[in-house]
């Protein structure tokens, strides 16, 4: 069987953000998130799968403030990696087009993090988005979680949404860690441009 890799987005950011919240920890978690596999800018799936599982089992929120404080950094480095041009012609979009072209950065954000993973966003009436996830590497549990584990795409997916000055509410809907057949995120929009289609 072919291990699909993990990229070096969610490498780099899971490594930044356990150095800036579990700094005392860091040490430990390099053994899996080394410096070899951050150079190459991959690691397998099993030692992301080993970071993960200690994470979860860290006191307190360490899990979940470790996982959102990656999926911040993991959208800001999507974002400075657009081209001037992509980011200008986002920019200067009306408010409900904005949306949907950063959202397509945030499904690509998606399949840059795992490979096995790809998300698929639909739409519904007054602004509401859903992005669905399959195969999210967060999610991948032996026994079922009492809270959603998905923490990450969804702070990745609010904080792109925010970079752009979009006032949107993000929250998840579904996680296949808790049972659900997929991960979910909702992605609301507050305002609407008046100049949207009907």
């Amino acid at each position: 069987m072919i291990d699909v890799a993990v990229g070096r987005l969610l490498v780099a950011s899971l490594h930044q953000s356990i150095a800036d919240e579990l700094p005392a920890r860091l040490e430990f978690y390099e053994g899996w998130l080394n410096t070899a596999g951050l150079r190459e800018g991959r690691i397998g799936l099993a030692p992301l799968a080993a970071v993960l599982s200690f994470l979860r089992q860290e006191d307190g929120e360490a899990y979940r403030v470790v996982a959102a404080r990656a999926g911040e950094y993991a959208a800001e480095w999507a974002e400075a990696a657009l081209s001037p041009w992509q980011r200008s012609l986002i920019r200067r979009a009306p408010e409900w087009v904005r949306v949907r072209l950063v959202l397509r950065v945030a499904r690509t954000l998606v399949r840059d993090t795992y490979g096995g993973s790809q998300a698929r966003v639909t739409w519904g009436p007054q602004g509401r988005g859903v992005v669905g996830i399959q195969g999210s590497v967060f999610c991948s549990v032996r026994d079922r979680a009492t809270d959603p584990l998905c923490g990450f795409y969804e702070a990745a997916i609010r904080r792109l949404l925010r970079q752009f000055d979009l006032d949107v509410d993000v929250g998840t809907s579904e996680c296949r860690a808790t049972g659900s057949a997929r991960c979910a995120m909702t992605v609301v929009t507050r305002a609407v441009d008046a100049a949207r289609p009907s």
